[in-house]
């Protein structure tokens, strides 16, 4: 169970910057700013249980790992940043990373 709550906790972590872009469209400043505080609390929350069973160095590099490859992600499908061949080597790389803390112990 430590292992799904940190799996969506790190899911969680790429919703605050989502949400900080969606506030920035005229209309929906508001909106964004909760769903950005409420993805916060619930990454933090998630975060905070697997961390009981987990260490805390695992915990938080895995947590990390996910939101960074996740919202490098989601920039790159639904906004339009920047990608190539070596970006992508960085998130499979990061993605390795989490892989290895996951299963090395």
């Amino acid at each position: 169970m430590p292992w799904i709550f940190l799996t969506m906790a790190g899911l969680f972590e790429v919703g605050w910057p989502l949400g900080m872009k969606m506030a920035q469209n005229s209309g929906h400043t508001v909106k964004g700013i909760a769903f950005a505080i409420t993805c916060m609390a619930l990454s933090g929350f998630l975060l905070y249980q697997a961390q009981r069973t987990i260490p805390m160095g695992t915990a938080y590099a895995v947590w990390t790992g996910i939101g960074a490859a996740g919202t490098f992600l989601v920039g790159v499908m639904f906004f339009g940043d920047a990608s190539s061949l070596l970006r992508y080597l960085g998130v499979l790389l990061i993605m390795s990373g989490v892989i290895l803390l996951k299963f090395g112990g």
